[in-house]
């Protein structure tokens, strides 16, 4: 069946919009994956790329600069991923910039971020390796959300236990909860607390008012408070008077010795406090020398009058008025 020259025209319309078609949508692909314009690679260390795969976006403070290239095992521990950025963002990326692994949104394909450093550092060069950061998986996080479950239920038991002990009044809290009595007596002590605490507060107040009293002009306190001099001389004196305190002692002591030995001895001292016929005989004795005086006074005085004697007893009398 030949064609006709529509049907030929429609389908040179249909190669002609489809390869259109194909090219842009080839190009778009290639702009997205950086085919066409300048690109620089960049090299990021990861423990774990949290399934980053090939053509996944990278981007520098949220922007899109540039896509992964390769991924590569390295060793057990270390992955090594090879990324393709635009030429012109080379310039405002330093060395000290470091790289995370997100996801783009909550369920989207996962993503590079790479976040600029503090501080000032050198500009990047093509071929440099950057640091990274590997956060945390989800795997990890189910992990520890499971641990934290187990821990909170073991903890929930261990504080129904001491609810229940509580409630029981069993233990220290329990009856302090529970025993009405107990409760009386600790608001008790506490009364008696506060009104030792009032007594006590009035006790400082007074004796802030006596130092606040003292004259430390002219009053003795303040000289002894204040005048190191005067607390020094203190010091002698009552370390004078302890010694003589001391002397004191021992003169008593020895009294207290030689009374006895006179009480319970037999010497002249003994002999004259102990015995009463002695002491009327020594009283006797004295009134007698008393009248043998007046006796001999009185016969001295019969002489001066005798004719014999007369001149002199005048002789001496005259030679004391003249001496």
């Amino acid at each position: 069946m030949k064609k006709t020259n529509s049907q030929k025209l429609n389908l040179g319309i249909f190669v002609i919009v489809s390869t259109l078609i194909l090219i842009t949508a080839l190009y778009f692909i290639g702009n997205r994956q950086n085919l066409f314009g300048k690109t620089f690679k960049v090299n990021a260390l990861f423990n774990n790329v949290n399934g980053l795969m090939l053509g996944n976006n990278v981007r520098y403070s949220g922007i899109n600069v540039g896509t992964v290239k390769d991924i590569k095992m390295l060793n057990d521990t270390t992955i090594s991923v090879e990324m393709i950025i635009e030429n012109k963002i080379l310039k405002h990326i330093k060395k000290n910039a470091v790289a995370i692994i997100g996801s783009d949104g909550l369920v989207g394909s996962m993503v590079i971020n790479i976040i600029p450093g503090k501080g000032t550092a050198i500009q990047l060069k093509p071929g440099d390796t950057i640091k990274s950061y590997s956060k945390i998986s989800t795997n990890d996080m189910l992990t520890t959300l499971s641990t934290t479950n187990e821990n909170a239920a073991l903890l929930t038991a261990d504080l129904l236990k001491i609810t229940t002990a509580i409630n029981d009044s069993k233990g220290t809290v329990g009856l302090l909860i529970n025993d009405v009595e107990m409760a009386s007596n600790l608001k008790q002590t506490i009364a008696y607390l506060k009104t030792a605490s009032i007594n006590t507060s009035k006790t400082i107040s007074e004796l802030n008012t006596i130092i606040t009293s003292i004259n430390y002009d002219k009053s003795l306190a303040a000289v002894l408070l204040s005048d190191s001099i005067a607390a020094l001389k203190m010091n002698s004196i009552i370390s004078n008077l302890d010694k003589s305190s001391g002397g004191i002692d021992s003169v008593v002591i020895n009294l207290n010795d030689a009374i006895l030995a006179i009480k319970n001895g037999e010497g002249t001292l003994n002999y004259m406090v102990n015995d009463t016929m002695l002491v009327k005989t020594i009283d006797e004795t004295m009134k007698n020398i008393k009248k043998g005086s007046l006796l001999l006074n009185e016969d001295l005085e019969a002489l001066k009058h005798n004719f014999l004697l007369r001149r002199y007893f005048k002789k001496l009398e005259k030679k004391e008025g003249e001496n």
